[in-house]
């Protein structure tokens, strides 16, 4: 395997370009102004810092921003999530772009496990029957988002796939202080669905934490408090979420491995040899579901139990009770769980001075729905 694709496949997600590899020659023939002071920065003497900073400036005044508008609307122009056609799309473009700036560039296809949702259902069966919507409506004044045939619902990734009817129990974070804040009120949450909140710890920890202790599912939702109108105005007024966004992503329990679920270590090449799902140790156990702060209200507002500790509390307009229960809820998440493609553009640039010493600047190309925020804005630049 060559390093280029050992670099590019152990996260199991598209790397860019390996880029900027040339900095070193270039920075020999950058010098500093006449009286020019020289900047403090990490790694870098006096002398040299000046010269990086020049050479920055020089980079930076030869970026076009109309150029990085027209790519990033070009990128985010239709949804992008893996094995997409738009994200073989973007791919192509992307090539093409790096060789026409006479860059060595070709694509590597690698072949990774990723679920998409087939069915996915949350009903509140009592005491007050709700379904949630699991549906982002049209934003007025934001073409992008009215319904489009290939956004997928709201997921998230390497999650469990289940059906389970059980009592819910709000978790707040889901963090391991959480679970203890909970032993002091004298809930478990064995055999329950719990729910918590997006924040305090990386998403993929909510359902692995509640797996450790006994939960069968898991719900996950954003709450206004960090991400909504407690904060700031909502879209489009303002740049917090509004009560039916969700946010999506992956849940793969990195704490085994990142990437490809089935080919820990090595490239998921056609030939490599392929773990089962069943074996596979970086997917979780339990059905998982991301929701929006309007599906989660009525959820939370019909739990009983004791009231959430004060550092618990989010800014939705009902006191927060812990359950379980009287709310008992329906959940049900099933994937399809095949084979699909990433493409990963590699460009080279070897520096005059250093050939064979490399910087290596990655960025991934897929996206959960159009990808205009995550990646496309960090891959326009």
């Amino acid at each position: 395997m060559t390093s280029a694709r050992r670099l590019a496949l152990i996260a199991g997600l598209s790397l860019s370009a390996l880029i900027h590899a040339s900095l070193a020659s270039a920075q020999t023939e950058s010098g500093t102004g006449a009286g020019q002071a020289a900047p403090t920065m990490l790694g870098f003497t006096p002398q040299e810092a000046a010269r990086e900073a020049a050479l920055e400036t020089r980079f930076d005044a030869a970026l076009n921003p109309a150029d990085q508008k027209a790519w990033l609307e070009r990128l985010a122009s239709e949804p992008n999530q893996v094995g997409s056609p738009h994200d073989r799309a973007n791919a192509e473009w992307q090539l093409a772009q790096f060789k026409a700036w006479g860059w060595d560039a070709h694509i590597e296809t690698f072949q990774i496990l990723y679920p998409t949702p087939l069915a996915e259902s949350l009903e509140l069966v009592g005491p007050t029957p709700f379904r949630a919507t699991l549906h982002e409506p049209a934003v007025p004044g934001d073409p992008s988002s009215a319904d489009d045939p290939g956004v997928l619902p709201p997921y998230v990734a390497d999650q469990g796939d289940g059906d389970v009817t059980a009592p819910l129990v709000y978790v707040n974070y889901g963090m391991p202080d959480d679970y203890k804040a909970l032993a002091r009120q004298g809930i478990d949450v064995t055999g329950k669905i719990v729910i918590a909140r997006y924040g305090a710890g990386w998403r993929g920890l909510k359902p692995k934490l509640a797996h450790l202790h006994g939960a069968v599912g898991c719900i996950i939702y954003s709450d206004p408090k960090e991400d909504g109108y407690y904060t700031e105005d909502v879209y489009p007024k303002g740049p917090q979420r509004p009560a039916e966004g969700v946010q999506r992503g992956s849940v793969q329990d990195i704490t085994h491995f990142s990437g490809d679920p089935l080919t820990p270590d090595v490239a998921a090449t056609p030939d490599a040899h392929r773990l089962t799902r069943a074996e596979a140790t970086n997917i979780l156990k339990i059905p998982t579901l991301p929701i929006s702060y309007a599906d989660a209200k009525p959820l939370l507002a019909a739990l009983g139990g004791p009231v959430a500790e004060a550092g618990a509390r989010g800014a939705l307009p009902i006191t927060y009770h812990v359950g379980p229960g009287p709310a008992v809820v329906h959940l049900v998440v099933k994937s399809g769980w095949s084979l699909k493609p990433i493409y990963d553009v590699i460009a080279v640039m070897k520096g005059a001075q250093y050939p064979d010493q490399w910087i290596v600047r990655g960025n991934h190309h897929d996206g959960w729905v159009f990808g205009a925020e995550d990646h496309s804005r960090g891959r326009s630049r």
